[in-house]
This record gives C-alpha cells, sequence and structure tokens, in this order.
C-alpha cells in the first residue's frame, strides 16, 4: 500500500447544504433487518455482518466445522448495509443479543468504538504479525482491526469513455460533458457516506460542500446502492459512477461492458469549470488535485457485554487470521490484503495511490446529534 493520506481537514458531521448535501445524515432506528430471535445457546455465537452472504457463508462455514460452535448470522440489506446494523447495535447496547461485530467498512466500527459499544479485542497470536499493523487500521484503545482492503474506484462505460475522456479525479466528475451521466450510492449509507465523511477530513467541509453542490448542478443520479450504480453504467443509464472494487468486479463476471479507474493523487481537473471564474482548486481544494483511491478495510470487534465470550474471542481470531485474508483475497470481493508478505502474492489486487485515512478521528469528530431523518434525494 501506498499513499497514506489523513490530514486534519475539519469534519464538521456528515451535514452539508442544499439538496444533495442533506442527504449525508444516519438513518433514524427501526429498519427492518434479517436476522435471529431465538436465545443462542453456550455453543453458539452471534455475529452481525454487513459482508456479502456469498462471502461470508463459506468462511463461517469452515470456521463452524473447525470449531464445532454454531455461528447465527443477523444481516441487512443492500440498501442500508452498514449504517441499519449500527444502529441496531447502538440501540441494543444495554442488552447486547450480538456477540461478534464484522463491518464491510470502518466508518460505523470507529463510531461504534466511539460510543461505547465495543469491548478491547482479545490479544492476537502473533503480535509480530500485528506489530507493522498500520495504525490507521486499528483503533487507539484496541475495541476494533481492520484487515482485508476494498477501495473506492470509478467505473465507467469503456464503449462511452476512454483515454482523456475517462475522470482522474472528483472533480472530473462534475464536467458539463458529463452532464446527468453520473451516478453515486445514496450517501447516507454504507461506503458512500464512509468516503465522504473521509472527504472532510482531508478536504475540509467547505470543499466536500461545494463538491457536492456541483454534482448536483451537473444532474448526478443517486442510486439504492454501489452495485446498482455499476448495473446503471452497463444498462447505459449513465456514464460513469462512484462504486467499489468487489461491485465492479461482480459486474464484470455478468459479462458487463464495464472497466475501473482508480482516482489519482495530483493528478489536477480536467475541465470541471466554475460559473463563477474560480479554479477547481479553489472551489474543491484538495479533491480538485486528487485524493487518490481511498482504501476501505473490513473491521471485525466485539461486542461489549457480549454473553458468549470464549465463542467470540475464537471467532475473532479467526476472521482475523492469515487464512481469511487469503480466503477473500480469492474470493468474489477480491480483497487486497494488509499483511505485504500476503499482498505481494496478489499483484492484481494492489491500488495504485491507495488511500488510508485515521477512521478514528473521523468518528470523533462527528458530531453525536447526526441521527436525523434524510431528506429524499432530487433527481435530474
Amino acid at each position: 500500500m501506498s499513499g497514506r493520506l489523513a490530514g486534519p481537514g475539519a469534519l464538521v458531521g456528515l451535514r452539508v447544504p442544499g439538496g444533495l448535501a442533506v442527504l449525508v445524515a444516519l438513518v433514524v432506528a427501526g429498519l427492518g433487518l434479517r436476522g435471529c430471535s431465538r436465545e443462542p445457546s453456550a455453543a453458539e455465537v452471534v455475529l452481525y455482518s454487513s459482508v456479502d452472504s456469498e462471502v461470508l457463508r463459506p468462511i463461517i462455514t469452515v470456521f463452524e466445522r473447525e470449531r464445532g460452535v454454531k455461528v447465527l448470522l443477523v444481516g441487512d440489506t443492500e440498501a442500508t448495509k452498514t449504517t441499519g446494523l449500527a444502529q441496531r447495535l447502538l440501540a441494543e447496547r444495554d442488552a447486547p443479543r450480538a456477540d461478534v461485530w464484522w463491518s464491510s467498512e470502518a466508518l460505523s466500527t470507529a463510531r461504534l468504538a466511539a460510543a461505547g459499544v465495543l469491548a478491547p479485542l482479545p490479544p492476537a497470536k502473533s503480535e509480530a504479525d500485528l506489530s507493522a499493523w498500520p495504525p490507521e487500521l486499528r483503533s487507539s484503545g484496541d475495541e476494533w482491526f481492520g484487515f482485508a482492503l476494498r477501495a473506492r474506484v470509478l467505473v465507467y462505460n469503456p464503449k462511452r469513455l476512454s483515454g482523456a475522456e475517462v475522470p482522474a479525479t472528483l472533480a472530473d466528475l462534475t464536467r458539463p460533458s458529463l452532464k446527468a451521466r453520473v451516478g453515486m450510492a445514496r450517501p447516507e449509507f454504507g461506503t458512500t457516506r464512509g468516503h465522504i465523511a473521509a472527504l472532510r477530513h482531508i478536504a475540509g467541509g467547505n470543499a466536500v460542500d461545494a463538491w457536492l453542490n456541483a454534482m448536483e448542478a451537473n444532474g448526478v443520479r443517486m442510486y439504492d446502492g454501489n452495485a446498482s450504480v455499476v448495473r446503471g453504467v452497463a444498462m447505459g443509464e449513465i456514464d460513469v459512477g462512484l462504486t467499489d472494487t468487489d461491485d465492479v468486479r461482480a459486474g464484470q463476471a455478468n459479462g458487463w461492458s464495464i472497466a475501473q479507474a482508480f482516482e489519482r493523487r495530483g493528478a489536477g481537473s480536467s475541465g470541471a469549470g466554475s460559473p463563477s471564474g474560480d479554479s477547481p482548486d479553489a472551489r474543491f481544494g484538495a479533491i480538485g488535485d486528487g485524493t487518490g483511491a481511498l482504501l476501505i478495510p473490513n473491521t471485525v470487534a466485539l461486542v461489549k457485554g457480549a454473553r458468549h465470550l470464549d465463542a467470540a474471542r475464537a471467532l475473532i481470531q479467526f476472521i482475523r487470521s492469515d487464512r481469511v485474508e487469503r480466503m477473500l483475497a480469492e474470493s468474489d470481493w477480491g480483497t487486497m490484503p494488509v499483511r505485504p508478505d500476503l499482498a505481494s502474492q496478489y499483484p492484481a489486487l494492489m491500488v495504485p495511490g491507495g488511500t488510508l485515512v485515521d477512521w478514528e478521528a473521523i468518528a470523533q469528530a462527528e458530531p453525536a446529534g447526526s441521527a436525523a431523518e434524510p431528506s429524499p434525494p432530487r433527481q435530474p
């Protein structure tokens, strides 16, 4: 991994002015979730996870077979993903039902740690293996641990965009030539929400506000999830969108005509003109220059008050092992291992110029009263 970037920019919650901007808030609790309702036995452990079931199930099956412990899994919908489960953990913190939390992103996990929902993790089996772990992938209080990285990418239709037409930065998505041809998932959920929070940390709130307002003025289309953004590109609804690497892989496995581009740091903006005559850099700050492809770790944590502590600790040790990182690298997700020796065995999964951010600092900077009901998006 290269190009860590954890700038000190001010994060003023997830609220930004105007139409699209007000979407960036937590949804209220009470979402309908799929999961278990019965009381688990001593030979069971309850796992709340936003990981896609087709990726998660083979890993859990190996654990169950080898450890003789049944994993009761609680998941969520594609649209709400991690946000809904995190709200459930917050609602249950006085009488927790979950033992282990495995999230496919980091912001909600860091927020749960800040809210006191998570407990310190058990010691790793091999401290030598973890001693060089990036600080951005471990909480200062050992409440969570990051591994198996995906990245935020630009997905595009190579039949409609090629060469210099392919955006190199997020600012390029505001080009007049792409008006009403850009899509993104709703930013109150999942990795899109975390991406915008990270941008606030890197570039500052004013720059992110300006970029979101420019995106809205350029007719950005809103989708219910990252997979829907990829489908929109493949079906010709849009030419380019923001999504995650695993969603692009899934689309390509379907035979869709799509390609991905990693945002380049310092690439500069190529044509995102401003009606006021200001340069893109002046309006968008570091976003105009290019912030690099944001790296999104999986995170695992122990729920404070877990009722099945021994089984929970065993599951956590298994999840954060090099074996599981290898399984995830070879899965449909194709995540990039954090362990350097393991990552070197999967060069095709490397993310050039990948950017790590301090999720703990981002979560701590977000105001507590950010659980407002989001306004409906304005469609072009």
